[in-house]
């Protein structure tokens, strides 16, 4: 599994709306400590003769806790830039108001500090203090009244955003449909490396309606679009930002194909691990020269082939493990894997089957059973837990001799995904990994497929069940298992 949650440490709502009376804005409200934040905007409630129609709007600020995602990039739990995308998630809020619909909402880096403040009256608007609609701080005014953002829309070129970097872009835009309830993900990935990077300081997001939304040109209300904060009692409806990339091990040795002219050339294509263990942790190996790569000699049917074929190993982003991926065109039944660096052997593999692909006389279409050799009924909030599949086909009929004499093999699905949720509601908590970022791949290697959940993202004193998908024949075949544990404090 591959993603971490970073919730919000800081909230607000701003807003010029009027107070009751409808002559006093409210612009000195704080609702810092409140358990919703809202956006909207109010046409036509008040006219005057010096303004004429009088548009109010309402803001939220979030800000969030880098520092822990810079702290979790230097110790290697979460991948460099390019390898890891951050989405920003926030949170549909129910309440009995007008929910509008068909609008836009923008995401704009805040600019400058602000204090969250202890308010919580959204209706009358009569808790002061710290950010509003004028002042950042207790001691600071906006620099603009509503709050300060970047606006950079586009990026610059290449040659100009090596010296400009904090003006690549920054603004983000998400739409709201006919239903109006939608929560909002959104790709900042960009503005997130440059909050990591320190090309723009950390002073969290403004969310806001977008271009003509956000002004008396529609002659139209939108009133009102409510998020739930970081302290709702909702554990998974707190604003976030979530690190997902896919952290999924390809280890062949136990699905290993010779080359054919029959599939295409990626198919062809196998990949090796090797894992350095060192008194129960990976480390790499010391001694290596800078790249930390190694030969990796494949022989062909016995360690006494003369020509091996040798390919180049390197370290892998993982502590620990070094990976090689190769085709080899060979009639050999089996290949030994001999790990060195000049004299020096790191490691001999035993006899590796070698699979042949081949053409069938009908369309089969497998369908699999599948277990957790090892599923706990209950695991700690504080640890991370490796799921081990077991997975055969649903036709498959041992004979005696089989029974006896064999241990079945686990099937390997190169590509199998899985989610989480919780068994008292159905609610997804980490749901299928299944798109850009595949985060919830499954890996595999010789003793068949798993993968580590952090039990530290689920809710604790809630039973949960997890599922699986897997890609079969060109879809996403959900298969029937749930398998159910508990997470405990």
């Amino acid at each position: 599994m591959a993603i971490k949650r970073y919730v919000a440490d800081a909230d607000n709502t701003i807003t010029n709306g009027y107070e009751e009376n409808l002559t006093t804005r409210g612009t000195g409200a704080n609702m810092g400590a409140s358990d919703s934040m809202e956006v909207f905007t109010i046409w036509g409630q008040r006219s005057g003769s010096v303004s004429g129609v009088s548009l109010e709007k309402s803001r939220a600020l979030v800000k969030f806790p880098i520092t822990e995602v810079i702290a979790d990039r230097a110790d290697g739990s979460v991948p460099a830039s390019g390898s890891v995308s951050f989405y920003l998630r926030v949170f549909n809020a129910v309440h009995p108001n007008t929910l509008p619909v068909n609008y836009s909402l923008s995401v704009l880096p805040i600019s400058q500090s602000w204090d969250e403040g202890y308010g919580l009256d959204m209706e009358n608007y009569q808790d002061a203090g710290a950010s509003n609609w004028v002042t950042a701080s207790s001691s600071d005014v906006w620099g603009t009244e509503g709050g300060t953002y970047h606006t950079e829309s586009v990026a610059l070129a290449a040659a100009d955003a090596a010296t400009n970097t904090s003006n690549i872009k920054t603004m983000y835009a998400a739409a709201i449909g006919d239903d109006g309830t939608e929560d909002l993900e959104i790709d900042i990935s960009e503005l997130v490396e440059q909050w990591i990077a320190g090309t723009k300081a950390n002073y969290g997001v403004g969310l806001m309606m977008s271009g003509t939304y956000d002004t008396d040109e529609l002659s139209a209300s939108f009133y009102t679009k409510k998020f739930y904060t970081r302290t709702s009692e909702y554990f998974y409806k707190r604003p976030r930002i979530e690190a997902r990339w896919d952290d999924s091990k390809k280890d062949d040795r136990s699905n290993l194909y010779a080359s054919s002219n029959m599939v295409p050339s990626g198919d062809n294509n196998n990949t090796l691990l090797l894992y350095n263990w060192s008194r129960g942790q990976l480390k790499n190996i010391p001694g290596l020269h800078a790249s930390n790569t190694m030969a990796l000699k494949l022989y062909r049917d016995s360690l006494t082939d003369n020509v091996p074929q040798e390919v180049t190993a390197s370290l892998s982003d993982t502590t620990g493990i070094y990976t090689a991926s190769f085709s080899i065109d060979t009639s050999a039944s089996v290949l030994y894997d001999v790990w060195s660096t000049g004299s020096t052997e790191f490691h001999t593999g035993s006899a590796i089957t070698v699979n042949s692909f081949r053409a069938m006389a009908e369309n089969p279409n497998p369908k699999y059973v599948t277990s957790l050799i090892n599923l706990k009924a209950a695991y700690s909030n504080q640890e991370t837990a490796r799921f081990r599949l077991f997975v055969r086909e649903q036709n498959w009929s041992p004979t005696i001799y089989t029974k006896a004499t064999e241990t079945l093999d686990s099937a390997i699905i190169e590509s199998a995904y899985f989610k989480v949720f919780r068994l008292s509601d159905n609610l997804e908590v980490v749901p299928y990994g299944t798109g850009s970022t595949n985060h919830t791949k499954v890996s595999y290697d010789q003793s068949g497929s798993y993968f580590d959940l952090d039990m530290g993202l689920l809710e604790s004193d809630f039973a949960y069940g997890l599922s699986f998908a897997y890609h079969l024949n060109g879809k996403y075949v959900e298969q029937s298992e749930v398998f159910k544990f508990r997470v405990e404090k």
